[in-house]
């Protein structure tokens, strides 16, 4: 395969753009190459790049592409609408469907707040639980990430561990202390934490995929749920990864916890920008302008991304019967498979799955639980695993830190070529 348009791409971007990318993990230099492939095209289960070179792939524009990319339901939608205009300032009724189709699919989610990403759901979730106990101190587990806000970059996974550091600069000293972090599991640190400091929140993603994907404990979850209603600490899911993926109503109908508060992400527009925070009618309605807790935004609720989550998640809702079904046992047959050609190459891995996620980390563990878990993989083995697969028409996630997703279009030809694939990494890596 040759990547020469995409290199060139690359040393224009450099000039101009801060490492050539807008988001770190793009850049490819964890997996140690020389530049990243520029994406032209995508359509169904598969990428193209400037180059031409065609990809099956397990990004899925990390998660919301469920359906595939450009389903046919969800561009015919888009089309229809652009036709209308992009952007008011000003609501829509596609708004209050949107709202409408989110609350009756989300357990805990009696009202909504729709933004314009992720990022911006969480910070604003953690101010209006600040609000709501008036306390000002956080709670979140080392190596989650919760979006690029001050606050939830303490101790952060995803492109932070990928880079190999936890913490951004540019962070106060305030905001260091208001900021406490815990590894995820410990039961004991957390209760200690909740009964002795006045924190505001514990916000957690119910299932880990920032760090590489982690299986949580159901007994543990419930210990979390439990304590925080002990302590009166709003409990706040971050499904922008696990909602609407593990089920229509995310980890939370998974594993039926409810949680006071829920952030959502890209897969509510269909991979269009978009974000949303909601929660118990009582929390939210502390919102401005009913309430003093201030969120505002022009593109909050654009009615392109709107409509975009309309189709997919009206899609989801109609066939919720067997589309997570199907998605899980491809899952399950994809992990089984890659786990059996590791296991035959004596190359150590453990694979998490849970839903349409998972992640291979290349450890001798034979359980991933927590950051320091994810931590003794051998990111060199990761790194020969992505390029063999990359230079063979498969793109994953470039970093051993980060889910893999399975998406609905992804078709028995294109696993039996990822597996066929795989084979080939795992002897390389046996070899070296």
């Amino acid at each position: 395969m040759s990547y020469q348009n995409s290199k060139n791409i690359y040393d224009e971007a450099i000039k101009f753009i801060p490492g050539g990318v807008n988001s770190p993990v793009r850049a490819f230099k964890s997996v140690n190459r020389e530049a990243p492939i520029f994406v032209k095209k995508a359509k169904g289960s598969k990428l193209w790049d400037e180059d031409g070179n065609k990809y099956i792939d397990y990004i899925c524009s990390w998660g919301p592409m469920i359906l595939g990319h450009n389903f046919e339901r969800v561009i015919a939608g888009v089309r229809d609408e652009i036709e209308n205009g992009s952007s008011y300032g000003l609501p829509t009724k596609l708004e209050v469907e949107l709202a409408k189709l989110i609350t009756k699919s989300c357990p805990s989610i009696e009202k909504v707040r729709l933004t314009t990403s992720g990022t911006e759901a969480t910070m604003s979730a953690v101010r209006l639980a600040r609000a709501y106990t008036m306390r000002n101190k956080i709670l979140k587990f080392e190596g989650c990430y919760h979006g690029h806000s001050d606050a939830l970059l303490v101790k952060s996974g995803s492109g932070l561990l990928t880079d190999g550091y936890q913490d951004s600069n540019g962070i106060t000293a305030g905001v260091l202390q208001d900021t406490l972090t815990v590894p995820f599991g410990n039961r004991e640190k957390i209760q200690e934490i909740l009964e002795k400091e006045d924190v505001a929140c514990l916000i957690m993603e119910p299932v880990p995929a920032n760090m590489g994907v982690i299986t949580p404990d159901v007994e543990f979850l419930k210990f979390v749920r439990e304590i925080c209603t002990k302590t009166k600490t709003v409990l706040i899911f971050d499904e922008v990864i696990s909602g609407f993926r593990l089920s229509l109503g995310g980890a939370q109908e998974y594993f039926g916890i409810t949680p006071d508060m829920t952030t959502l992400g890209k897969i509510i527009g269909g991979g269009y920008p978009v974000g949303a925070f909601g929660g118990k009618k009582k929390i939210m309605d502390l919102v401005a302008p009913i309430g003093r807790v201030y969120h505002a935004g022009t593109l909050s609720g654009n009615p392109i991304s709107v409509r975009a989550g309309l189709e997919t998640i009206g899609y989801l809702y109609e066939n919720r019967e067997t589309i997570y079904k199907t998605l899980e046992e491809k899952t399950k047959y994809i992990t089984t498979e890659l786990e059996k050609i590791a296991m035959e190459y004596n190359v150590p891995v453990c694979i998490n799955r849970l839903g349409s996620l998972y992640t291979i980390f290349f450890t001798d563990r034979k359980e991933v639980n927590n950051l320091e878990d994810a931590l003794s993989s051998n990111t060199e083995n990761f790194a020969i695993y992505f390029n063999e697969m990359l230079d063979n028409g498969i793109v994953i996630p470039p970093s051993q830190f980060e889910a893999h997703f399975i998406s609905l279009a992804l078709t028995e030809e294109d696993i039996e070529k990822t597996l066929k694939v795989a084979r080939k990494a795992f002897e390389k890596i046996s070899k070296k």
